[in-house]
C-alpha cells in the first residue's frame, strides 16, 4: 500500500481497518488506518477521513496518538500512524474490570491531559470510549486515538441539530439529544469511561440503542459504591460529577480535570503525605468524623456493658447459684424495688433476696444499654441533621424528630 509493506491486520473500526506495516525508508513498523470500501465512494466521507489526520496531527501530545502522512487520494484513502504494541481500555477491562484505583487514576489522568491538548486546538473529541483509548505495553503510557469524529467547535456542523454521531452508551446527554456539543461532552464521556473502569460497564445500559439514549439523558445512573463498595466516596462525589445532566454543572475543563485526578492519585499512593483536593476532603472529613464519632461511643457503650456483666457475675458461683454477700463488697440495694423471685432464695444465699434484686437491675441496665446503642447507631446514621458541618435539605428536621427514639424517664434514670 503506497510506500508500506503490510504484514496483517491488527484492528477494525467503524470507518475502517487498521493493519500493520513496515516503512523500509526508515525501516520502521507503522500502523495504517484504511478507509472502508463502502465509505470510500462518499465525498463527505472522504472529507471526514481527511480531517480526522488533520486534527490529530495539530495535537502534539504524550497522550495523543500522532499522525506520520496522510493520502486522501488513494482508491482507498488512508493514515498513518506509529505502530505501537498495545492493548485498548476495553480489553482491558474486559479482562480485569473492575480496575485497581490507582490504575483508574492514572489512565483517567493522562486521558485527561490528552484530551485537555485537544481541546486547546479548539477540538472536541465526540467518541470517548475505551476503545479508543490505547495502554502501551510494558510502561502503559495512554494514547488517545481515533479523532475520526472530532469537528472543530466552530464547525457549523457542530450546532446542526438532528445529527448524532459517536457511542451510545459513553455519549453526554447534549450529544445523545442531537443539540449543540462543547469540550465538557467530552468530560461526560470520560466520566462513563471512569464508571466502567471501576464496575466493568458502562453508566447506561439498555438492550436497544434507542433505550440507551434515552437513559443517558432521562436516567441516573446506578450508585457507584452499591456496584463497587471497595471505592471511597470521594470518588465517588467525582465520577457524579463528570456525569452530571447539565454541562454547567460538570468540571470547566479537561485541563482540571487531569490536575484533580493527579491529586487524587497522590493522595491515594500516599495519603499521609499528600491531601485529597479541598473540594473533595470538605465532605470527606464530615463523613470522618460521623464515623468517628459513632465507632467511640459504641466501645464507650460496649466497655460499660462488659463490666455490669463482670459485675454481675461475681454475684454467682460456679454453679449458678448466689453465693456472695454485701460483706463480700458487693453493693447494697437496699433502697432499690424489690423483685420477684421465681424460685426461693438459696439456703447458702442472702435471705433477703438482695443479691438476685442486684442481678436482675444488672440485666436491666444492661437491655436499657442496648436501647441506647440502638437509638445512637440511628442518631450516626443521620448525623447531618446534629452535626452543623453536614447539611442536606432534602431531609426537614422535623422528620428525624418524629422518628428519634426517646428513652423513658424510669430508664434515663437507671442510666
Amino acid at each position: 500500500l503506497g510506500a508500506y509493506e503490510i504484514l496483517e491486520v491488527i484492528g477494525r473500526g467503524g470507518m475502517g481497518v487498521v493493519l500493520k506495516g513496515y516503512q523500509r525508508e526508515l525501516n520502521r513498523y507503522v500502523a495504517v488506518k484504511v478507509m472502508a470500501p463502502h465509505y470510500a465512494g462518499s465525498s463527505a466521507a472522504r472529507k471526514r477521513f481527511v480531517r480526522e489526520a488533520k486534527a490529530a496531527a495539530a495535537i502534539v501530545h504524550p497522550h495523543v496518538a500522532a499522525i506520520h502522512a496522510v493520502d486522501a487520494d488513494a482508491q482507498l484513502p488512508y493514515l498513518v500512524m506509529p505502530y505501537v504494541a498495545c492493548r485498548s481500555l476495553q480489553q482491558i477491562i474486559d479482562d480485569d474490570a473492575p480496575l485497581e484505583l490507582t490504575e483508574i487514576l492514572r489512565v483517567a489522568k493522562q486521558t485527561a491531559e490528552g484530551l485537555a491538548a485537544a481541546h486547546a486546538q479548539g477540538l472536541v473529541h465526540r467518541d470517548v470510549k475505551p476503545a479508543n483509548i490505547l495502554l502501551e505495553d510494558d510502561v502503559g503510557r495512554v494514547l488517545l486515538t481515533d479523532f475520526g469524529l472530532a469537528r472543530a467547535i466552530d464547525d457549523a456542523s457542530m450546532t446542526r441539530s438532528g445529527v448524532i454521531a459517536g457511542t451510545p452508551q459513553y455519549m453526554s446527554p447534549e450529544q445523545a439529544s442531537g443539540g449543540p456539543i462543547d469540550h465538557r461532552s467530552d468530560l461526560f464521556s470520560l466520566g462513563s469511561v471512569l464508571y466502567a473502569m471501576s464496575t466493568g460497564h458502562p453508566p447506561f445500559r439498555a438492550e436497544t440503542a434507542m433505550g440507551v439514549l434515552r437513559r443517558i439523558c432521562e436516567d441516573e445512573p446506578r450508585p457507584l459504591r452499591e456496584v463497587n463498595s471497595a471505592l471511597p466516596a470521594w470518588f465517588e462525589r467525582l465520577v457524579g460529577r463528570l456525569l452530571a445532566k447539565e454541562p454547567t454543572e460538570r468540571f470547566s475543563s479537561a485541563a482540571e480535570v487531569a490536575e484533580l485526578l493527579e491529586q487524587c492519585l497522590a493522595h491515594v499512593r500516599q495519603p499521609g503525605v499528600n491531601r485529597l483536593p479541598v473540594s473533595l476532603e470538605e465532605a470527606s472529613s464530615a463523613d470522618s468524623s460521623v464515623l468517628v464519632r459513632s465507632v467511640g461511643r459504641r466501645i464507650l457503650l460496649a466497655t460499660c456493658a462488659g463490666v455490669l456483666v463482670i459485675a454481675a457475675s461475681w454475684v454467682l458461683t460456679s454453679d449458678g447459684r448466689p453465693g456472695a454477700s454485701r460483706e463480700q463488697g458487693l453493693p447494697s440495694t437496699a433502697g432499690s424495688q424489690d423483685k420477684t423471685l421465681s424460685t426461693p432464695p438459696d439456703s447458702t444465699g442472702d435471705p433477703d433476696g438482695d443479691s438476685f434484686s442486684w442481678i436482675d437491675d444488672t440485666d436491666a441496665l444492661i437491655s436499657d444499654l442496648d436501647v441506647e446503642i440502638s437509638r445512637l447507631d440511628f442518631e450516626a446514621d443521620h448525623s447531618w441533621y446534629t452535626d452543623p458541618a453536614i447539611e442536606d435539605s432534602r431531609f426537614p428536621h422535623d422528620t428525624i424528630e418524629s422518628t428519634d427514639v426517646s428513652p423513658s424517664s424510669a430508664k434515663e434514670s437507671q442510666r
